[in-house]
């Protein structure tokens, strides 16, 4: 059944030819998808294992002498949606629950974090960034057919200058803020040269495909460049703090957030919450957007088990930054019978579960999630996403999941 949903992720781009080779069927693809996570494999390295290694193909089910490129196996795994793969993750628990394998009825929930593949940001190099990106497609525009020479200077190399130079000045006296002033200065005169470029590519590239695919990566960055020059105006020069949905954190991978937990180091990416059975099967993760407090999210991942099994779990076991009144009265009233904090927050053992007993079971059972969390992160690349986009990047988290 779940091979009709990845089947229909594969046409959708609509590039299907009466001529050519045969190309990776949707089951192929597929298990070629879990073996790159499962190995933790590069698409290099999934390309070499499957010309090279005899169990590696026949767990992939290739056709004969058929070993795709690292390209093939690139553009097919990417197009399986975050949604299929929630969607395969979900029958597979069906599968579990019927044949006893995990029964949903006694779970526990916790938060974790997945980075995006960024540098930590700092206003200076994102400003060495955007010089660098607007001085590439610049590059770029003046090989475009029927373009004129374009008029541009190329500031790269003195703004990654300017840009080691302010990570090394210590303090925001004088010093640090006149190189800021002056990496400001390079940063809006090569988006001078990047907007009349822009307009030079509209009026005279000959070639429309090319146009269209300059154009659209122009379309892309120049808001979030704009963005990146004024929270850096307004945090040196204004003396401003801006909020963090506010801020750009890398114009390549705008979706990130901010992810601070506690007196934790400080992570950029998502925040994630998850739930795990008794069987150690991940039986939901949902990817946030912002940072929001755990509290929050308690009743809407029960909201979420339930439209998954059809009824509530009798015993939950969730991380203490879950714990609240409200959200004790609000899951009791779902039907939960006992709900164990990791931390009491000013909640009586007897509120939350029959006994000290039943208490002490369900925390040392909610431990294990770490673990699960743990082994996602280690073996299967739940720390890091190399994925490219927020749509990627779902895709990721859920594949790692999967696997």
């Amino acid at each position: 059944m779940f091979l009709d949903w990845v089947e229909l992720d594969l046409f959708k781009k609509n590039a299907i030819f009466d001529t050519g080779r045969h190309g990776l069927s949707a089951e192929s693809v597929l298990r070629c998808a879990l073996l790159k996570q499962l190995r933790q494999l590069t698409y290099e390295e999934l390309a070499f294992h499957l010309s090279d290694s005899a169990s590696f193909q026949s767990f992939a089910r290739l056709p004969n002498t058929y070993y795709p490129k690292k390209s093939v196996l690139q553009d097919t795994i990417s197009r399986i949606t975050a949604k299929t793969w929630e969607r395969i993750n979900q029958s597979g628990l069906i599968h579990a629950k019927e044949e006893k394998i995990e029964s949903a009825r006694c779970i526990r929930i916790d938060s974790t974090h997945s980075d995006s593949d960024v540098h930590e940001p700092t206003d200076s190099s994102s400003l060495w960034d955007c010089v660098r990106v607007m001085t590439r497609l610049l590059i770029q525009a003046d090989k475009l057919p029927g373009v004129a020479k374009i008029s541009y200077h190329n500031h790269t190399r003195v703004a990654k200058k300017r840009a080691h130079q302010i990570f090394n000045t210590k303090g925001m006296g004088k010093e640090k803020v006149d190189l800021y002033d002056d990496l400001i200065k390079v940063t809006l005169n090569t988006l001078g040269y990047f907007e009349d470029a822009y307009a030079q590519v509209i009026d005279s590239c000959t070639n429309k495909k090319k146009r269209e695919r300059w154009l659209s990566k122009v379309e892309g960055f120049k808001p979030l460049i704009k963005r990146v020059i004024d929270q850096t105006q307004r945090r040196v020069f204004g003396g401003e703090d801006v909020a963090a949905k506010e801020k750009v954190f890398s114009i390549f991978e705008d979706h990130t957030d901010i992810i601070i937990k506690g007196d934790r180091e400080i992570n950029y990416g998502h925040k994630l919450n998850l739930t795990s059975g008794k069987s150690g099967l991940i039986l939901d993760v949902v990817i946030e957007q912002g940072n929001p407090g755990d509290t929050d999210r308690l009743v809407p991942m029960f909201d979420r088990h339930i439209e998954i099994f059809d009824t509530a779990p009798l015993q939950v076991a969730a991380d203490g930054g879950y714990a609240s009144g409200a959200n004790l009265e609000a899951v009791k009233a779902l039907g939960v019978q006992d709900m164990a904090f990791n931390k009491k927050r000013g909640l009586a053992v007897e509120e939350m579960v029959k006994s000290s007993w039943v208490y002490r079971k369900l925390k040392n059972f909610r431990a294990g999630i770490e673990g699960n969390i743990s082994c996602l992160k280690r073996a299967y690349g739940l720390g890091r996403c190399t994925w490219k986009g927020l749509a990627h990047y779902q895709s990721y988290i859920w594949s790692s999941v999967v696997a």
